[in-house]
């Protein structure tokens, strides 16, 4: 058994300083990201360049020590692999060609087609297996099928998910023909992630909180009870992170309902609200706003201790409740570190 901090809190150990890593920790606050995607050329080459991919993983982790460092990659990756014609609009971010019937699933690759294209993500994930500090938790991730499938079917990110509601409520069948090709392929790509040295797997549903009642349980829940339930299956004992962001009360019961060992929290929720209802039934993730890696101050000091205080009497991975955003501090950064390792 691995003594690695966050490998323990996933096991359910209450620690007495929690283990921290950062949401998009290998990112465009920092100037050496900048200087590497500069090197690469663009977002995607980088992505799939093994050796700069390495290279802004480890940034981080040189600069803050922080537990674990997280695969450079994007979500989008994966539609890319089924077939899906993916570019990046500078200043806008991510665009793709869209689902909008039957006709579409029909030209996507098969679960077991994606790997050819994935291998340079494969290899990246080896090289931070060898390369990384030992104490160091190395994560692999991938979007949740709701997510991606938003991005599928809109063709962009959008602020409602209008688009993919839109084909849930008038064309069920493709839009779960959809939802479960995606989580067959999510399936295949994560757990070759694991085959290449990836020791943790989180699971990103960055727009969960835009489904509710029985679409919430269809299509935020089911979708990852099966990928979980498939990982472990494969791989005993791997620890799995589930972030179904802006779920609210979904939150509740999530680690039962899908498997998960830890369930990371937004910053739409207080901290006292996550630990009376989410964090009773295992291990919780987050949750600081964002916003204070740009502001920083007392009051970044002031929230991240009331986090860790609030958390204390449970397993907890501090980190933020979305991702750092590129117009962030570094300074910030090792100012909220400072502070959770010293409260």
């Amino acid at each position: 058994m691995s003594d690695k901090t966050i490998l323990r809190a996933l096991r359910g150990e209450t620690l007495p300083t929690p283990p921290i890593w950062m949401m998009r920790q290998a990112g465009r606050y920092l100037p050496e990201y900048r200087a590497t995607r500069a090197q690469a050329g663009d977002f995607l080459s980088l992505c799939y360049n093994p050796e700069l991919a390495t290279e802004v993983t480890l940034q981080p982790i040189r600069r803050y020590g922080f537990d674990a460092a997280i695969l450079f990659a994007d979500i989008l990756l994966l539609p890319q692999a089924l077939g899906a014609d993916l570019w990046f609009v500078t200043g806008e971010g991510p665009r793709l060609s869209t689902i909008t019937g039957p006709d579409g699933i029909r030209g996507l690759k098969t679960k077991d087609d994606i790997h050819d294209h994935l291998a340079p993500i494969y290899e990246t994930v080896s090289r931070l297996a060898q390369q990384l500090p030992k104490t160091t938790t190395l994560i692999g991730f991938a979007g949740a099928p709701w997510t991606v499938a938003t991005y599928m079917i809109a063709g962009r990110g959008t602020p409602d998910q209008a688009p993919a509601h839109h084909l849930k409520d008038t064309d069920r069948a493709t839009f779960t023909a959809l939802i479960n090709l995606i989580t067959e392929a999510t399936i295949e790509y994560l757990s070759k992630q694991v085959d290449a040295g990836a020791e943790v797997i989180k699971l990103f549903d960055s727009w969960a909180g835009s489904l509710t009642g029985q679409d919430f349980e269809d299509f935020a829940v089911a979708p990852t009870k099966k990928i979980i339930a498939a990982l472990k299956h494969r791989h005993p004992g791997l620890p799995i992170i589930a972030f179904p962001r802006e779920a609210s009360n979904g939150y509740i019961n999530f680690h039962a309902k899908t498997g998960a060992d830890c369930v990371a929290l937004d910053n739409s929720i207080s901290p006292e609200w996550g630990a009376a209802h989410v964090q009773t039934a295992g291990c919780v993730q987050g949750n600081l706003a964002s916003r204070h890696m740009v502001t920083g101050g007392q009051a970044l000091i002031d929230d991240t201790r009331h986090i860790v205080e609030t958390f204390r009497n449970g397993p907890h991975i501090f980190n933020l409740g979305h991702g750092i955003t590129p117009d962030a501090d570094p300074e910030n950064v090792q100012l909220m570190i400072d502070t959770v390792r010293n409260s």
